[in-house]
């Protein structure tokens, strides 16, 4: 597995965890599952992973959903800030909301106009539709990180929803994005909860993180870390 700076993208989620006093950890695996060997932590198996996505990954570990939550994407680094404040925060459904995310994507990839997903919010900072891509920047509010917490409520209801749809829309369009639920996003759980009146409330962050999607993005990263430009997105622990 490659690392940044150190350590893998995973070990440094998983000692900001225990860090900030969370121990009880879980990691869905997939491709390359056998590669993921870390003490201390449960791990559950997506056996179906190159036929389906995040949201199947998710369920597979179905029975860790109970009680107060936090879930985050395996592929994104964020500082230990970013995560105490997700950690602290209120509401039944939160989600960590980058409203300066137009710096990072012109560091980036030199325009504002890639990799572009909507999401709007209200003056109140809930968020009201989130998942359609490829969108121009005036429906980007905030970028979504990939960095959520739960209640039991929230918990209750994000099982709730799953088992609702799941079974009329494995293989058919489910949310704004067109996706089958089989290959649905998070972003797509979240706006089905929206839908369904539950209120998901943006954490609103400065920067504080970055992801890893392609190779670019790793090299990327390197180079920034490299010339000290990493700093003024987030801040390495």
């Amino acid at each position: 597995m490659l690392d940044f700076m150190g350590k893998t993208l995973i070990e440094r989620q998983i000692l900001l965890f225990k860090d900030l006093g969370i121990k009880d950890i879980v990691i869905v695996k997939g491709y390359h599952g056998e590669k993921i060997k870390y003490r201390g932590v449960k791990y559950y198996y997506n056996k179906r992973f190159a036929r389906t996505n995040m949201l199947v990954s998710l369920f597979c570990a179905e029975r860790e959903l109970n009680g107060e939550l936090i879930i985050c994407y395996a592929d994104i680094i964020f500082g230990k800030n970013l995560l105490r404040k997700v950690i602290n925060s209120d509401g039944d459904i939160v989600v960590a909301v980058d409203m300066e995310w137009k710096k990072y994507w012109k560091l980036r990839y030199g325009s504002l106009h890639l990799d572009t997903e909507s999401l709007k919010m209200d003056s109140n900072g809930d968020i009201l539709t989130l998942g359609r891509q490829d969108v121009s920047p005036s429906e980007i509010d905030g970028r979504f990180i990939g960095l959520l917490r739960f209640s039991s409520c929230g918990a209750e209801n994000l099982k709730r929803i799953w088992h609702k749809f799941k079974d009329d829309f494995w293989d058919s369009p489910w949310q704004i994005s067109g996706r089958p639920l089989c290959k649905a996003y998070m972003t797509d759980m979240l706006q089905a909860l929206i839908n369904e009146g539950c209120k998901v409330e943006a954490l609103r962050t400065a920067n504080g993180w970055i992801e890893f999607d392609t190779d670019k993005d790793y090299e990327k990263a390197i180079k920034w870390g490299q010339q000290g430009i990493l700093a003024s997105v987030l801040k390495i622990n």
